[in-house]
């Protein structure tokens, strides 16, 4: 069900039933104070149409599937916005308490109101429905704030170990550089020491010729 409607019904069944309650309370009343108080049962009906318009234009926008049992509802609360307004009449009526007395007499009044008192136990049936659908969805919604913030909470975690794998790359990529130059250094010291090896090879060679050369000279004559 659109949640759009069922706000809107749920404010519709709240007025309706003030509505009921005001006018069972204005039938006992007279003069000003029942002036009074069809004034306020005026408004609140009015509320009552806009909202009912405003369910109609709802249901009205949704899939088929959806769209008929919700004006099948909405058929519901207009039969019971007419019987309100029937009522209402009746109570603004000079005669409204000898009508009602003669009107009680006759089966058809008799019938009305007890579709009026089913209507209202819907209602209120209704009311009950709507406002356990609205813990649900209460409920709901807290359930996703907090997998919101779980979910908020591992991402952050993630973050940090990619922070950390980032910087041990880091590391390691200049422990790489460090053993690149240290191989450079170490390869020139390598060339260094065979120069030096064939430089000491050659500076022995030329020693031992020249001790060859002056134990000849020196045994020839």
């Amino acid at each position: 069900m659109s949640e759009v409607f069922e706000g809107y019904e749920r404010q519709y069944c709240e007025v309706s039933a003030s509505l009921f309650r005001k006018c069972t309370a204005a039938s006992a009343l007279d003069g000003e104070k029942k002036k009074q108080r069809l004034s306020e049962i005026q408004s609140g009906v009015q509320e009552a149409e806009s909202l009912i318009r405003k369910m109609d234009l709802e249901a009205r926008s949704l899939q088929p599937s959806t769209k008929a049992g919700l004006l099948a509802k909405l058929r519901e609360y207009k039969s019971d916005l007419n019987n309100l307004k029937s009522e209402i009449k009746r109570i603004s009526s000079p005669n409204a308490r000898q009508a009602t007395r003669e009107e009680l007499l006759e089966s058809g009044m008799a019938d009305t109101l007890a579709v009026s008192t089913d209507q209202r136990g819907r209602l209120m049936m209704t009311t009950e429905r709507l406002n356990q659908s609205t813990d649900r969805i209460k409920q709901s919604r807290t359930t996703m704030l907090e997998a919101e913030d779980l979910g908020v909470s591992i991402l952050q975690d993630l973050h940090q170990q990619r922070q950390s794998l980032l910087h041990a790359h880091t590391t390691l990529h200049g422990v790489d550089d460090n053993i690149g130059k240290s191989k450079k250094i170490l390869a020139a010291m390598s060339k260094r020491m065979d120069r030096n090896k064939w430089i000491i090879g050659g500076i022995m060679s030329a020693l031992v010729l020249a001790i060859l050369i002056i134990l000849y000279f020196k045994f020839a004559y």
